[in-house]
């Protein structure tokens, strides 16, 4: 027995559970040299964008008030801008979450009789209260902007034929959700999203493209703004956060989308010019240099959940073989009990509040009770090991994250351990 399998066993894993889970990783050493590839290229982009931009001990200083002038806040943003091909770049602690960056981003843009289009379905959760599916104070339909949207098809692909009828002059802007949220449509490729923007800018070329590219950065070699995107969003605490960055969030884009987002995040006029960066530069600067393993990390982590959960019988969307374009992996577990004690798994290997007991709760901006397993250094960070999922049919869980990928495998393992002592699966 080698050393490691001893120390699963003394952290309360059954024996023939390690041995399965041994042999799936072997059988993913192919895929997990891809993701090392990808990883390395990517290291490579950020360090060449930090040094043209010659970064300097000085760019980690806080700064406070106003923050004029604040070198170190402006140099991150033009290496966010360089490393994701965009032209500027908006990245601030005081962007709290990635809802909040993504409200920021179509609240900059769109006006009154204005509509706004998601060609792929219903958005996230949280974003349906934002635009005002789901009717909440503040929504942009309570400022007059009207929404459409366009399902994909049954078999994942776009409806061009739909999203052709349905643009109009009106249209101005379109939200491209780039993961599947909570729901068991693909995660779009890079590719894929930049087929769309083609095919929708050839019907109304003044139209404004943004992705929500949450759990997607460094996954490819490339992001959306390289593929005609106007600008991308994001959240600090997940990807390019590199599990350093303890709050913010980011928009890249065209210069013109992302003054205006700067506008609306502070006050028209001032714009970009001020925000101080509070004291969290060297952890923003340090996080998205180590955003690309730590990406990979939890990559191989999403890809040997899938693999696992295969070999115990279960449904798992993207499957262990495909390619992958986000880090998010979801396992259909077919009960509440089930949803739970894999929550329940993952809380348990984690290494803050390990000992505490996750449950269902209704947590606001969402339509069902949701339950969350979190353990980390930063509330909420989903780059760290976590899962989630709704309490409705069919019971998925979506796991991601992990710090690094032996953290990220023992979660895994765990919340299977989890599931056999519930009487769920069987060796």
């Amino acid at each position: 027995m080698r050393l490691k399998d001893e120390m699963y066993m003394q952290l309360g894993v059954a024996p023939e559970l390690i041995t399965i889970a041994n042999e799936v990783e072997n059988s993913l050493n192919e895929r997990f040299l891809m993701i090392d590839e990808v990883a390395e290229y990517n290291q490579l982009k950020v360090l060449r964008a930090m040094q043209k931009n010659r970064v300097s001990e000085m760019h980690f200083h806080g700064s406070s008030g106003y923050g004029y002038n604040d070198d170190g806040r402006d140099t991150l943003e033009q290496i966010y801008a360089d490393v994701f091909g965009a032209e500027s770049a908006l990245v601030r602690p005081q962007i709290t979450c990635g809802t909040h960056a993504l409200y920021t981003a179509l609240a900059s843009q769109l006006r009154p009789g204005d509509e706004l289009l998601s060609p792929v379905g219903l958005p996230y959760d949280t974003l349906q209260e934002v635009i005002g599916i789901r009717e909440s104070n503040g929504s942009l339909a309570e400022y007059g902007i009207t929404y459409a949207q366009v399902d994909l098809l049954p078999d994942g692909e776009f409806d061009y034929e739909g999203i052709k009828n349905v643009i109009n002059e009106r249209t101005k802007m379109v939200t491209i959700q780039r993961s599947k949220g909570y729901s068991s449509r693909p995660t779009l490729s890079v590719k894929r999203i930049g087929e769309l923007i083609s095919f929708i800018k050839e019907i109304k070329s003044d139209v404004i493209c943004m992705v929500d590219n949450c759990y997607g950065e460094f996954v490819e070699t490339i992001e959306p703004t390289e593929v005609g995107a106007d600008m991308i969003v994001g959240s600090l605490i997940k990807n390019p956060g590199g599990g350093l960055a303890p709050c913010g969030g980011y928009i890249a884009g065209t210069k013109e989308c992302v003054d205006r987002a700067a506008f609306r995040l502070c006050s028209p006029g001032l714009g970009k010019e001020v925000g101080a960066n509070l004291g969290v530069n060297q952890a923003f600067y340090q996080g998205f240099f180590l955003a690309p393993t730590v990406t990979a990390g939890a990559l191989k982590s999403a890809v040997f959940a899938a693999a696992l959960y295969e070999r115990l019988g279960f449904s798992v969307y993207p499957d262990s073989k495909v390619s992958r374009h986000d880090i998010i992996q979801a396992v259909t577990l077919g009960s509440a009990k089930g949803l739970i004690a894999f929550c329940q798994g993952i809380q348990a290997a984690a290494p803050v509040d390990s000992y505490v007991s996750p449950e269902p709760w209704a947590m606001p901006g969402y339509d069902s009770d949701v339950i969350m397993a979190a353990g980390a250094f930063v509330q909420g960070s989903s780059i760290e090991l976590s899962a989630d999922g709704p309490l409705r049919e069919p019971y998925n869980v979506y796991f991601q994250g992990g710090l690094t990928w032996y953290h990220g495998r023992y979660g895994i393992v765990l919340s299977a351990q989890k599931l056999l002592e519930a009487g769920l699966i069987s060796m």
